[in-house]
């Protein structure tokens, strides 16, 4: 036994625990009186226990003794390794019981954009989980440095490359500004607590110099501002550890990287499984809406229906699920908000989460009863069109299979963002199927205006016309000229798409390999 390093290995653990005790005694009960945990709680939270490897934990300042005797105060920033599930992770977040946890930088940064964390999850093509509570840089770096930074010096290169290589998940859990609010949105999924987190471009005091009036910290970048209105978030929970729990179940349906496939699950439930109530959630009457979440939930594997903003752009539904333990990510339209047609929200988000789902070889299941676009004066002024054919487009180049079961409606353009256009494109039909350029009742007022104008009842005659066009657009018709390739029973749509979810995993496995390999 070596006695020489016994002094050298008592100042290391002497170091150690001046960094586990992070800002200070005083400065960690005035945390928890605030009913936040500290950044080290946080990771034990979220990660497997006893599996967080802390690289950095020697990195800080050298200061005067303070009130607790320590000689280095904790750089404001704790990363390293750990395991969710049993799956390695890159793990880090800002703490603020160190000076805020503003950004700090040494030789080198340990967390932050362009930071170690973030290299460790790129090299080693793991998830990054990212614990925000931070307001990046501020002004007092300029008088340590002498002058101030150009942008973009720590810029988000890094951050914006993970995005095409590895999950990337992010937990806003108090105020981020500047680089951390910026890193919150680079990521595939973010969560924020309710009443305790904000996300905005910049905080209350710089507006107000700004704008000349200073806002109160929710109305600038609150949850119902960032998740509900802005979808810069995509989540709001009510506590820490509901974040933390929203974080492991998000990565339970991504691959490590986007060089393999989604982990496979032993479905609780067999694919033959037939619901009876199918049959009678879609209502006879076609303007009536019908619980879309419901529907999908009967259909994919018991207890695996994972929705993302389920508060942002209500007319469209985007939800990681199952189907014979294979994961898909479903895009429904809801006919509970809207009636179901794309506005510039939903159009948005169902762009982002096809691109989500193409990156990690995600196959696509639509469950359409669309009506179209939103239409009206607002909608063109928001730019339905534009935000609308983005969804089209993404779609278009979507590498990952898409599987389109219509139900009701599925019109126009729209209708054109819920099927596969570049493939085998299967579509299956339930009875109560649709489609066409436009729907019926508009497309009879505008093709049929002088004749119906010049009828003795002209009510009449345009109820006449739109029967007979209703014939023309039931669904037995297109079947018959394979149009869409199946009508299908309702309770049998289970049974059909896990059946080609099942048979199309090859080729998900030959694309993640090619994917991986260049990448």
């Amino acid at each position: 036994m070596n006695a020489g390093l016994d002094r050298e290995v008592e100042e290391l653990q002497r170091r150690h625990a001046w960094a586990e005790q992070m800002g200070g005694v005083t400065s960690v009960a005035r945390h928890h009186a605030a009913g936040r945990l500290t950044i080290r709680e946080r990771i034990a939270h979220v990660v497997d226990e006893h599996s967080f490897q802390e690289v950095g934990k020697l990195t800080g300042q050298s200061i005067e003794a303070d009130a607790d005797g320590r000689k280095v105060m904790p750089a404001p920033y704790v990363m390293g390794l750990a395991q969710i599930d049993g799956r390695n992770v890159a793990i880090g977040g800002e703490d603020f019981t160190v000076r805020g946890g503003v950004s700090w930088a040494g030789d080198r940064r340990k967390g932050g954009q362009g930071g170690f964390v973030e290299d460790l999850a790129y090299e080693y093509r793991i998830p990054l989980v990212n614990l925000i509570d931070g307001s990046g840089g501020s002004v007092t770096g300029a008088l340590k440095r002498g002058h101030t930074v150009f942008p973009g010096v720590h810029g988000f290169e890094r951050s914006v490359a993970l995005m095409d290589r590895v999950p990337v998940v992010s937990a806003v859990l108090g105020a981020a500004a500047g680089g951390p609010a910026g890193r919150a949105v680079l990521s595939h999924f973010s969560v924020m607590v309710r009443g305790q987190s904000q996300v905005f471009c910049t905080g209350p005091a710089v507006v107000g110099r700004s704008l000349g009036k200073t806002p109160e910290r929710e109305a600038l970048g609150g949850s119902r501002v960032a998740v509900d209105t802005a979808g810069t978030i995509d989540q709001a929970v009510d506590t820490e550890e509901e974040a933390f729990e929203l974080i492991r179940r998000f990565l339970s349906y991504l691959p490590q990287h986007a060089g393999q496939t989604p982990p496979v699950l032993p479905p609780n439930d067999p694919p033959g499984r037939r619901e009876e109530f199918l049959l009678d959630i879609v209502p006879s009457d076609r303007r009536r809406p019908y619980d879309m979440r419901l529907l999908v939930s009967m259909v994919v594997d018991d207890d695996s229906f994972f929705e993302l903003q389920p508060t942002h752009g209500a007319s469209v539904i985007c939800a990681f699920a199952r189907l014979g333990g294979h994961v898909v990510g479903v895009i429904a339209n809801n006919p509970q908000s809207g009636g179901g047609a794309l506005d510039v929200h939903a159009a948005r988000k169902q762009t982002r989460f096809i691109g989500l789902c193409d990156t990690f070889h995600i196959p696509l299941v639509f469950f359409v009863d669309i009506p179209g676009f939103m239409v009206g004066v607002q909608a063109e002024r928001d730019g339905v069109l534009r935000a609308g054919m983005d969804a089209v487009a993404a779609a278009v180049r979507a590498r990952v299979p898409k599987l389109t079961v219509v139900v009701r409606k599925c019109y126009g353009m729209g209708g054109m963002a819920t099927t596969e256009k570049n493939g085998l494109g299967l579509k299956l039909a339930w009875p109560s199927a649709e489609w066409g350029s436009l729907p019926i009742e508009g497309g009879v007022d505008v093709a049929f205006r002088r004749e119906i104008a010049a009828a003795d009842d002209p009510a009449q005659r345009r109820t006449e016309l739109e029967a007979q066009l209703r014939e023309l657009a039931s669904p037995w018709a297109t079947a018959q000229a394979f149009g869409v390739e199946d009508i299908i029973d309702p309770r049998d749509t289970r049974r059909y798409l896990c059946r080609f979810v099942s048979a199309m995993q090859a080729r998900l496995a030959h694309e993640a390999q090619h994917r991986g390999a260049v990448s």
